[in-house]
């Protein structure tokens, strides 16, 4: 089935050094017997989703709700992680964007800048990294996988992953952000994958703070139509096989 391998346990290109610091601050692994609870609200905005995550992410902390993944759409927001260097990497200044209809959002997660629009499949995994023993990288490394495997198996696009730069990439570009935060060993935020995404909206920014480098949808790989139910129903598929060979 597609996906099963990459939520296998991973490191992640670390050295053993590196994995036992990054597992140092994550306490021992608790049970969790609730099957991975799926939610697909269709377009829901920034900070709504957000609420979702933390109240699932609360739940999950103390034992009385599942592993839940969201996949969903948001409408045209950009997005300033913990690094994000808004004086180079935002092309459009804040007030300008709220002008045009483009939210700007401060968020908790990880990484730099990054833009949500109709089109992209956004993908919040709330997992339980304990039970895993995963630290974040871990975490990260197997949703690349998890993708790399939808895009080539399900549709034939050689999809990789760049040793410099987290996401997934193509030869026409990145296809798929990523950005993560990790609270008590639970994880928030997660995947944006590029379906038929308006790919201006990218050049309100600096993509993740990388210069120089294209983005990609899956529908100019491949040059036709992509619906993006069919992809939801591709990586819920994936995430359902994985947890079932764990």
């Amino acid at each position: 089935m597609v996906g099963t391998a990459p939520f296998r346990r991973y490191s992640a290109g670390l050295t053993p050094q590196e994995h036992l610091l990054s597992m140092s601050t994550i306490s021992p692994a608790t049970p969790t017997t609730l099957p991975l609870r799926i939610v697909r609200p269709g377009l829901v905005g920034y900070a709504n989703a957000l609420a979702s995550q933390r109240a699932a992410a609360d739940a999950l902390r103390a034992g009385t709700g599942p592993e839940t993944l969201y996949l969903l759409l948001h409408p045209p927001v950009v997005t300033l992680g913990r690094r994000a260097k808004t004086d180079t990497n935002l092309v459009v200044p804040r007030d300008e964007l709220t002008a045009r209809g483009v939210e700007v959002v401060d968020s908790d997660r990880g990484g730099d800048v990054t833009y949500h629009g109709p089109g992209q499949v956004v993908g919040y995994p709330i997992l339980d990294l304990r039970r895993r023993r995963w630290g974040p990288r871990d975490h990260l490394h197997a949703m690349e996988g998890l993708l790399i495997d939808v895009l080539r198996e399900g549709y034939g696009i050689d999809a990789f992953r760049e040793p410099e730069h987290t996401g997934v990439w193509t030869a026409q570009g990145k296809i798929a952000a990523m950005g993560i935060r990790v609270s008590a060993g639970i994880s928030l935020h997660g995947f944006a994958l590029n379906v038929a995404t308006d790919l201006a909206g990218f050049g309100l920014i600096v993509p993740c703070g990388i210069q120089g480098r294209a983005v990609a949808t899956m529908e100019g790989v491949l040059g036709r139509t992509v619906p993006v139910d069919e992809v939801m129903d591709r990586i819920e598929s994936a995430f359902r096989g994985a947890e079932e060979t764990r």
